[in-house]
């Protein structure tokens, strides 16, 4: 469940190992890139936790950010 706080959406995803991690970020990369929407994140093993918001609307959340992460959800739940 992504969690909207402090004005940007995270979600947290685990994974059984780095690769399958790595191999999520570059999926999410190819559709941000589809979007024009690029997530701030960082990975550390088999965890990705990925932040959202809408840097040229003053960093808040807008709708830009709900259709990535219903991508990203999207994309996690073909892992």
């Amino acid at each position: 469940m992504w969690i909207e706080k402090d004005n940007r959406l995270t979600k947290v995803f685990q994974f059984n190992n780095f690769v399958d991690a790595f191999a999520f970020m570059t999926k999410v990369a190819f559709a941000a890139e589809q979007q024009q929407h690029h997530p701030e994140w960082n990975n550390i093993y088999n965890t990705v936790t990925i932040h959202l918001s809408t840097h040229d609307a003053g960093n808040i959340v807008t709708e830009k950010d709900r259709k990535l992460a219903i991508t990203i959800d999207d994309l996690y739940a073909r892992k």
